[in-house]
């Protein structure tokens, strides 16, 4: 069995040059709320809830604070990530070994904070924490079509769009949208440069 990092175990927070990523608290179930709640944040994400409540029930919820993480800038969060271990497919002899091998990535960054390289910026640093600090072997993530500020930022930071879906994903306004989806492996993340 193959014995992988936790992103409890890790050290915190993670700093770059401007940003510094943490683990989310229930602390910070406002500071997401004011970004969250915004209709040119929600249009694009899976879950808006309509009120505070809601979205503390969410927020809050053991599963969710254990796979997020926070983007602040000078103390001020901008944003927050997504990083979901998951197990990856494997033949039943080997599934041991492909547990907690993967991630899934998210990100949402508050508008008020957009065109100035954070989003990026913590984005590179995730991808340097997934491959380096918890050793996995590949990483996704998926945006809707019309969402070209998300899948730029994944060409962008060196992720290989891997599909591209027709109308299979129902949007909260009733329309079926097209879905891309990215990934990249570690060795690919290493030949780049990185590590």
């Amino acid at each position: 069995m193959t014995t992988r990092t936790t992103l409890a175990a890790l050290s915190w927070p993670l700093r770059t040059e401007r940003l510094s990523l943490r683990p989310a608290t229930v602390d910070d179930t406002g500071a997401t709320w004011h970004f969250r709640r915004r209709a040119d944040v929600s249009n694009w994400i899976t879950r808006a809830p309509a009120t505070l409540e809601e979205h503390r029930s969410w927020f809050e919820a053991p599963d969710t604070l254990a796979r997020t993480l926070l983007i602040e800038h000078g103390g001020t969060v901008v944003g927050d990530v997504m990083v979901k271990i998951e197990d990856a497919w494997a033949q039943a002899e080997i599934a041991e070994r492909a547990r907690g091998a993967q991630a899934e990535l998210g990100w949402v960054l508050d508008p008020d904070h957009a065109g100035r390289g954070y989003a990026t910026e913590a984005v590179r640093e995730l991808l340097r924490l997934c491959f380096e600090d918890l050793g996995l072997h590949r990483v996704t993530a998926t945006c809707f079509a019309a969402n070209e500020a998300s899948w730029r930022l994944m060409e962008r930071v060196g992720m290989r769009r891997e599909f591209h879906t027709v109308r299979d994903s129902l949007h909260r306004s009733g329309e079926w949208l097209d879905c891309l989806g990215y990934a990249l492996l570690a060795d690919e993340w290493k030949r780049a440069g990185h590590s």
